[in-house]
Protein backbone atom coordinates (compact mmCIF):
# COMPACT_ATOMS: atom_id res chain seq x y z
CA UNK A 1 0.00 0.00 0.00
CA UNK A 2 1.38 3.61 -0.71
CA UNK A 3 1.17 6.57 1.40
CA UNK A 4 -0.99 8.16 -0.66
CA UNK A 5 -3.51 8.59 1.69
CA UNK A 6 -4.50 7.44 5.13
CA UNK A 7 -3.65 4.36 6.54
CA UNK A 8 -7.57 3.04 6.99
CA UNK A 9 -7.13 2.79 3.00
CA UNK A 10 -6.15 1.13 0.06
CA UNK A 11 -4.76 2.86 -2.61
CA UNK A 12 -5.44 0.47 -5.43
CA UNK A 13 -6.62 2.68 -8.21
CA UNK A 14 -3.66 4.95 -7.09
CA UNK A 15 -0.96 2.26 -7.23
CA UNK A 16 -2.65 1.04 -10.62
CA UNK A 17 -2.21 4.73 -11.93
CA UNK A 18 1.58 4.73 -10.63
CA UNK A 19 2.42 1.30 -11.94
CA UNK A 20 1.30 2.14 -15.65
CA UNK A 21 3.12 5.38 -15.29
CA UNK A 22 6.21 3.40 -13.74
CA UNK A 23 6.18 1.41 -17.20
CA UNK A 24 5.99 4.59 -19.31
CA UNK A 25 9.00 6.42 -17.25
CA UNK A 26 11.13 4.51 -15.79
CA UNK A 27 13.09 5.71 -12.62
CA UNK A 28 11.23 9.12 -13.20
CA UNK A 29 10.32 10.60 -9.90
CA UNK A 30 7.28 12.74 -11.37
CA UNK A 31 6.36 16.56 -9.73
CA UNK A 32 3.24 15.86 -7.95
CA UNK A 33 0.94 18.56 -6.78
CA UNK A 34 -1.36 16.86 -4.76
CA UNK A 35 -4.80 19.02 -3.64
CA UNK A 36 -4.84 20.06 0.26
CA UNK A 37 -8.27 19.15 1.02
CA UNK A 38 -10.08 16.74 -1.77
CA UNK A 39 -13.44 17.19 -2.69
CA UNK A 40 -14.46 13.80 -0.77
CA UNK A 41 -13.23 15.23 2.37
CA UNK A 42 -15.00 18.53 2.51
CA UNK A 43 -12.62 20.53 0.16
CA UNK A 44 -13.09 22.29 -3.26
CA UNK A 45 -10.58 20.46 -5.55
CA UNK A 46 -12.26 17.11 -7.05
CA UNK A 47 -8.63 16.14 -8.05
CA UNK A 48 -6.98 14.60 -5.32
CA UNK A 49 -3.76 15.71 -7.46
CA UNK A 50 -1.74 15.76 -10.91
CA UNK A 51 1.48 14.17 -11.44
CA UNK A 52 3.85 15.80 -14.51
CA UNK A 53 6.23 13.96 -16.13
CA UNK A 54 9.41 15.30 -18.66
CA UNK A 55 8.75 13.01 -21.69
CA UNK A 56 11.50 12.44 -24.37
CA UNK A 57 8.65 10.73 -27.15
CA UNK A 58 8.82 12.75 -29.80
CA UNK A 59 9.63 16.15 -29.47
CA UNK A 60 10.30 16.82 -26.26
CA UNK A 61 7.34 17.13 -23.84
CA UNK A 62 5.28 17.37 -20.26
CA UNK A 63 3.20 14.18 -19.88
CA UNK A 64 0.02 15.23 -16.93
CA UNK A 65 -1.70 13.20 -15.45
CA UNK A 66 -4.50 13.85 -13.34
CA UNK A 67 -5.16 11.48 -10.03
CA UNK A 68 -9.07 11.56 -8.65
CA UNK A 69 -11.61 11.24 -11.59
CA UNK A 70 -11.33 7.67 -11.42
CA UNK A 71 -11.55 5.45 -7.66
CA UNK A 72 -8.17 5.54 -6.39
CA UNK A 73 -9.25 4.28 -2.65
CA UNK A 74 -11.69 1.63 -2.32
CA UNK A 75 -15.05 0.92 -5.06
CA UNK A 76 -17.43 3.32 -4.00
CA UNK A 77 -19.92 3.83 -7.11
CA UNK A 78 -22.45 1.16 -8.19
CA UNK A 79 -20.72 0.64 -11.82
CA UNK A 80 -18.94 -2.41 -11.79
CA UNK A 81 -17.32 -2.30 -14.84
CA UNK A 82 -15.88 1.66 -14.53
CA UNK A 83 -13.56 2.66 -11.94
CA UNK A 84 -15.35 6.11 -10.53
CA UNK A 85 -15.92 8.37 -13.88
CA UNK A 86 -13.82 5.66 -15.74
CA UNK A 87 -11.46 8.15 -16.86
CA UNK A 88 -8.46 9.95 -15.92
CA UNK A 89 -7.04 13.37 -17.77
CA UNK A 90 -3.82 13.73 -19.75
CA UNK A 91 -2.29 16.71 -21.29
CA UNK A 92 0.53 16.99 -23.25
CA UNK A 93 2.43 20.00 -23.43
CA UNK A 94 5.59 21.03 -25.74
CA UNK A 95 8.67 21.46 -23.44
CA UNK A 96 10.58 24.82 -24.81
CA UNK A 97 14.14 24.68 -25.25
CA UNK A 98 15.85 24.68 -21.79
CA UNK A 99 12.50 24.54 -19.73
CA UNK A 100 13.45 22.39 -16.69
CA UNK A 101 10.40 22.85 -15.25
CA UNK A 102 6.89 22.19 -15.94
CA UNK A 103 4.37 25.23 -16.54
CA UNK A 104 1.67 25.71 -14.14
CA UNK A 105 -1.11 27.09 -15.73
CA UNK A 106 -1.92 23.06 -17.11
CA UNK A 107 -2.35 21.95 -13.35
CA UNK A 108 -5.37 24.80 -12.90
CA UNK A 109 -7.00 23.69 -16.35
CA UNK A 110 -6.87 20.27 -15.67
CA UNK A 111 -8.93 20.89 -12.07
CA UNK A 112 -11.14 23.44 -14.08
CA UNK A 113 -12.20 20.62 -16.61
CA UNK A 114 -12.78 17.59 -13.45
CA UNK A 115 -14.41 20.48 -11.50
CA UNK A 116 -16.76 20.73 -14.68
CA UNK A 117 -16.95 16.28 -14.82
CA UNK A 118 -17.93 16.27 -10.99
CA UNK A 119 -20.55 19.26 -11.22
CA UNK A 120 -22.45 18.37 -14.24
CA UNK A 121 -21.53 14.45 -14.63
CA UNK A 122 -20.52 14.71 -18.07
CA UNK A 123 -17.87 12.36 -19.07
CA UNK A 124 -15.15 12.89 -21.63
CA UNK A 125 -14.45 9.93 -24.41
CA UNK A 126 -12.49 9.75 -27.36
CA UNK A 127 -13.38 12.06 -29.96
CA UNK A 128 -15.57 14.66 -27.99
CA UNK A 129 -14.57 18.20 -27.98
CA UNK A 130 -15.69 21.76 -26.45
CA UNK A 131 -15.43 24.96 -25.92
CA UNK A 132 -14.02 27.21 -22.97
CA UNK A 133 -15.80 30.16 -24.14
CA UNK A 134 -12.68 31.99 -23.89
CA UNK A 135 -8.92 31.78 -23.25
CA UNK A 136 -7.86 28.33 -21.84
CA UNK A 137 -5.66 29.76 -19.13
CA UNK A 138 -6.60 33.25 -18.00
CA UNK A 139 -3.52 35.41 -17.29
CA UNK A 140 -1.47 33.04 -19.95
CA UNK A 141 -1.19 34.62 -23.47
CA UNK A 142 -2.79 32.21 -25.69
CA UNK A 143 -5.74 31.88 -28.37
CA UNK A 144 -6.78 28.66 -27.38
CA UNK A 145 -10.25 28.00 -26.47
CA UNK A 146 -11.45 24.87 -27.35
CA UNK A 147 -10.09 21.81 -26.01
CA UNK A 148 -10.22 17.69 -27.58
CA UNK A 149 -10.26 14.80 -26.48
CA UNK A 150 -8.31 11.69 -27.22
CA UNK A 151 -7.12 8.25 -25.89
CA UNK A 152 -3.66 8.70 -24.55
CA UNK A 153 -1.61 7.41 -27.45
CA UNK A 154 1.19 6.03 -24.61
CA UNK A 155 -1.64 5.04 -21.81
CA UNK A 156 -3.58 2.35 -22.58
CA UNK A 157 -6.63 1.99 -20.29
CA UNK A 158 -6.50 -0.25 -17.58
CA UNK A 159 -8.18 -2.27 -15.41
CA UNK A 160 -7.88 -2.14 -11.67
CA UNK A 161 -9.90 -3.70 -8.93
CA UNK A 162 -12.49 -0.66 -9.00
CA UNK A 163 -12.76 -1.09 -12.97
CA UNK A 164 -11.56 0.05 -16.33
CA UNK A 165 -9.84 3.60 -16.43
CA UNK A 166 -9.51 5.06 -19.67
CA UNK A 167 -6.33 7.96 -20.11
CA UNK A 168 -7.67 11.06 -21.97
Amino acid sequence: MSDHAGSDTTNDGWDAIDASLARLYPGQQPRHVGTVLRASMGGGDPLDGISVYRSTQGLPHWHYVTYGLSELYGKESGDPDDSGYGLELTLRLLALPGETEAPSWPFNFLHNLARYVFRTGNVFADGHWMTANGPIALGTPTDICSMAFASDPELPAIDTVNGRVEFL
